[in-house]
């Protein structure tokens, strides 16, 4: 019998992050604490995100927003990598930038933690910023799933390619 396997990744779902933005563009458009404050949201490049209005605290509160409407998409807040607030003439600015991907030594944390306390049997291989986990009993790779999920790293995790 072959080994079962999936792959332990930390990806971005665009779509989803898109969809997130544009609600909150829209809800700034439309809350009355935010008339007038110049507040603004939207893409900088493809991995990062540029928040401005014209004090701190607005600034802030947009991000807040945003996290909001991630939340409400089922994303991981761990994606977002936000920068300090600062000056830009009369604006403040905030950049949030998009982490994805395992970096090694991250994968090695994680590998290190299925090896010490994962079942017997089960192979962990790091192929570039994702991991694969295979065993020849699913139950074991149920309970690595489990295991993983229950450890806070600083990273968004997601499970594919289960077979």
């Amino acid at each position: 019998m072959a080994d079962s396997s999936f792959d332990i990744v930390s990806k971005i779902d665009r779509q989803e992050v898109d969809n997130a933005l544009s609600q909150a563009a829209r809800e700034l458009a439309q809350r009355y604490d935010f008339k007038g404050t110049g507040a603004e949201i939207k893409w900088s490049g493809d991995q990062g995100i540029e928040i401005s209005a014209n004090a701190e605290e607005r600034a802030k509160a947009v991000l807040e927003v945003f996290k909001e409407k991630l939340i409400k998409r089922d994303q991981s807040l761990k994606i977002l990598d936000a920068g300090e607030p600062r000056q830009s003439g009369k604006e403040t600015k905030i950049s949030v930038a998009l982490k994805e991907g395992i970096t090694q030594e991250d994968a090695k944390k994680v590998g290190k933690l299925i090896r010490d306390e994962g079942p017997k049997g089960v192979k962990v291989q790091v192929q570039g910023d994702e991991l694969r986990v295979s065993s020849k009993k699913r139950d074991d790779l149920q309970a690595v799933i489990a295991l993983v999920k229950a450890q806070d790293y600083d990273f968004a995790v997601q499970f594919t390619n289960y077979r």
